[in-house]
């Protein structure tokens, strides 16, 4: 969807409006959705099997296991007195937010090692906790955005901009067409006595196969699968070579 030399104001800004277009119809016309789910996979590596650019997106009647585990750990980092101090902006009911600290850190840590995109809005780095070699984890950074509807004007251009860094920066990395899944995480979609979702924030998942070159990928299996994840490369080293990109896409050179 976003892989291509084209600019990210003219092809990815129309791209979030369509998901906020979506968002608002999906729960204006029907009241039993709790979660909304936007996603891509792109490329044969990921199980793609249409070559044109496309996402979907799948609105649910519950909160589904992945957001909803962010969510208590919010949560609970919110509710722990401990992190009262904790740095980065706070949510709507003034409590630290897990991932807005989280970004304080790696934007504070010398050299920003794990840091591969920001701008004054958001950042992508690659988590120190990542399973796929080049995992990217884009996050707000300024301020508290619980949900795609929840971005102003300007946010969206430079929430467009950083998406289209992050893909163009992977498609130079090996000089393809770059395969991930991306999935955008946000808060559910509130009812009047719901007040668990509130430290729910916004942000998006990058998980791409390719490790070594445009034909060597990781496969989860074996130890991995049955045990725990192996990093093939450290997250550092992912940010740097992901950091050495261009952000000027390889075709249009």
């Amino acid at each position: 969807m976003f892989s291509s030399p084209y600019s990210p104001q003219t092809h990815i800004v129309p791209v979030i409006h369509t998901w906020r277009d979506m968002y608002e119809r999906i729960t204006a016309e029907n009241p039993f959705v709790k979660y909304i789910q936007f996603f891509e996979n792109k490329g044969q590596a990921m199980g793609c099997s249409n070559p044109h650019p496309h996402g979907q997106v799948w609105a649910l009647d519950y909160v589904p296991c992945e957001p909803a585990t962010e969510m208590q750990n919010m949560n609970e980092f919110a509710a722990n007195p401990n992190h009262s101090d904790a740095p980065g902006p706070r949510d709507a009911l003034g409590r630290p937010n897990l991932l807005l600290a989280y970004a304080h850190m790696e934007l504070t840590t010398s050299g920003r090692p794990r840091v591969v995109s920001v701008n004054e809005d958001f950042v992508a780095l690659v988590p120190f906790w990542a399973t796929w070699p080049f995992e990217i984890l884009l996050l707000p950074h300024r301020r508290f955005i619980p949900s795609i509807q929840d971005l102003s004007h300007s946010e969206i251009h430079t929430f467009a901009t950083i998406l289209g860094e992050i893909t163009c920066r992977y498609d130079n990395l090996f000089q393809t067409s770059f395969p991930y899944s991306m999935g955008l995480h946000q808060r559910p979609v509130l009812s009047a006595s719901d007040q668990e979702s509130e430290s729910a924030l916004l942000h998006i998942h990058f998980y791409p196969p390719l490790l070594r070159s445009a034909t060597v990928r990781k496969f989860l299996v074996g130890f991995e699968m049955m045990a725990e994840p192996q990093r093939d490369i450290t997250a550092e080293r992912a940010a740097a070579l992901l950091c050495a990109c261009s952000t000027t896409h390889y075709l249009s050179k």
